[in-house]
């Protein structure tokens, strides 16, 4: 940064506002999918991929970005997947129909997938140790709030004007994100190492495999050739990923990182979690609309109890977990969150009864807050400065495939019970849905209790290397090695 010091608020600012746009386009389309339906003439198959052509781009990509940073220069990256992201969006707006849309999606997910790891580790390397914590439970707070706001802005946005403005609106946003990045977050490069390709393909065709399975085990049939071939394949493809990393000299994915317990058990509650989560809220939302035959703010109006707590909650659990570890907050979040979700699949009605959702609404708002940050904070707990890109991707790559599993299992769920979008027939089919949500968040509170009980901090262990590593100046290669992005300033 040429020996400037930048105020750490800037810097969060910086990081986190691409990472909002990101995380906010996860769950922006469910309030309007039933208008897209329309107008589009989509099929129920590709409502689910407007959501999972994202979250599977997202996930397949974000490793393979990690390594590019590596490479190329962290923040060069991340400007890219800006740029990327925002050019994205605007082919979202333009589209003309579902399949367009749907490729749309998917390269504003690979835009999305360089924005999320990268933002954090930039993040890190541009805070004092000692505002460290804070900064990354803001981090979490406004990745969460990006989520769950998703619907709400989805529902205003697409009232007050159509369903492309929902996708215009992160045009002028990624116009303002590149400029304060170069400005705030320091060009830095981590361990210059061969691209992974091989696994990245292994990884991503694996991962699109199983879901595309899931997504149509209804329609085709469960013991069709194709669902069956579909899932073989994807299982044998991911089989195959993790015997290339353990094989590979410059692995997409280090394997010796799950040695580590905290990594390790925050990957599988991120994934579970996740799967509960967001897999109850693509339902939950639909039902609001087609059956409560509310408008699309009003739906996203409804869920604010929701939305609105980890705003308040996530920077508050990222600043306790230091004192009363992880584990308790992941614990009880999950818990809150199962509780919050049972509750709505026992109360489920052909008649909205708001105050009788609105104590599980509030359960589910702090319960999610309790999530967010903490889990990052358990992922980062014991690695160092040099894997800290690659574990935070991790983890959010398992988190966005949590995700995609969890719309395409329980709408399969929704459709295998016989539900429609219409108002007769969906209540019946979305009950049990919801419920199997409910019962996935009993697994991730089950999986958060073998986390150690220490009070982990998140910060580099001592005698480890400073955060990331300062670019040189400009015309100053490595031998053999391709020219670094100068620094900002």
């Amino acid at each position: 940064m040429s020996g400037r010091r930048v105020p750490a608020g800037l810097a969060v600012l910086a990081a986190s506002l691409p990472m909002f746009m990101g995380s906010l386009d996860n769950l922006v389309v469910t309030s309007a999918l039933p208008v897209i339906e329309k107008d589009l003439g989509a099929t129920v198959e590709q409502l689910q991929w407007f959501v999972n052509a994202y979250s599977l781009s997202f996930a397949t990509f974000m490793l393979f970005a990690v390594a590019l940073g590596d490479r190329f220069g962290r923040r060069r990256i991340f400007l890219a997947g800006i740029v990327v992201f925002t050019l994205a969006s605007a082919a979202c707006a333009l589209s003309a129909s579902p399949e367009m849309l749907i490729v749309s999606r998917a390269v504003g997910g690979a835009g999305a997938a360089a924005i999320m790891p990268l933002s954090l580790t930039l993040l890190v390397g541009s805070v004092p140790d000692r505002f460290r914590t804070i900064a990354i439970g803001i981090w979490g707070g406004v990745s969460g709030l990006g989520v769950a706001l998703g619907p709400l802005i989805g529902g205003a946005v697409v009232e007050g004007w159509n369903w492309q403005s929902i996708f215009w609106l992160n045009v002028p946003i990624g116009v303002v994100a590149v400029p304060l990045a170069l400005v705030a977050l320091p060009a830095v490069a981590g361990t210059r190492i061969r691209i992974d390709l091989l696994g990245v393909v292994l990884a991503g065709l694996g991962i699109l495999g199983l879901v595309y399975g899931i997504v149509n085990g209804n329609t085709a049939g469960w013991g069709s050739a194709e669902v069956l071939g579909s899932l073989a394949a994807g299982a044998l493809l991911l089989v195959g990923f993790v015997v290339r990393e353990r094989m590979a000299v410059s692995p997409l994915l280090p394997l010796r990182l799950f040695r580590d317990r905290s990594f390790t058990v925050a990957n599988i509650v991120g994934l579970v979690f996740s799967f509960g989560m967001f897999g109850a809220v693509f339902i939950l939302v639909q039902y609001l609309q087609v059956v409560a035959g509310a408008s699309p703010l009003q739906a996203g109006l409804m869920t604010t109890p929701w939305t609105l707590a980890p705003l308040i909650v996530a920077p508050v659990a990222g600043a306790l977990a230091p004192r009363v570890g992880t584990r308790a907050l992941i614990v009880t979040g999950c818990l809150l969150q199962a509780a919050a979700v049972g509750w709505l699949s026992l109360t489920m009605s052909q008649e909205l009864q708001y105050l009788v959702f609105l104590p599980a609404f509030l359960c589910g708002g702090i319960g999610m807050g309790l999530v967010f940050a903490p889990i990052s904070t358990a992922t980062l707990a014991n690695m160092s400065a040099a894997d800290n890109a690659k574990a935070s991707g991790t983890n959010a790559t398992v988190r966005e495939i949590g995700v995609a599993l969890g719309v395409a299992v329980m709408t399969s769920v929704f459709l295998g019970a016989g539900g429609t979008f219409t108002a007769t027939g969906y209540v019946s089919a979305a009950a049990p849905a919801i419920a199997v949500g409910a019962v996935v968040l009993v697994g991730a509170a089950v999986a958060a209790l073998f986390l150690p009980p220490g009070r982990g901090t998140g910060a580099v262990p001592e005698g480890d290397p400073d955060p990331g590593r300062r670019e040189p100046d400009p015309g100053q290669r490595e031998p053999d090695a391709p020219a670094r992005e100068p620094a900002a300033g």
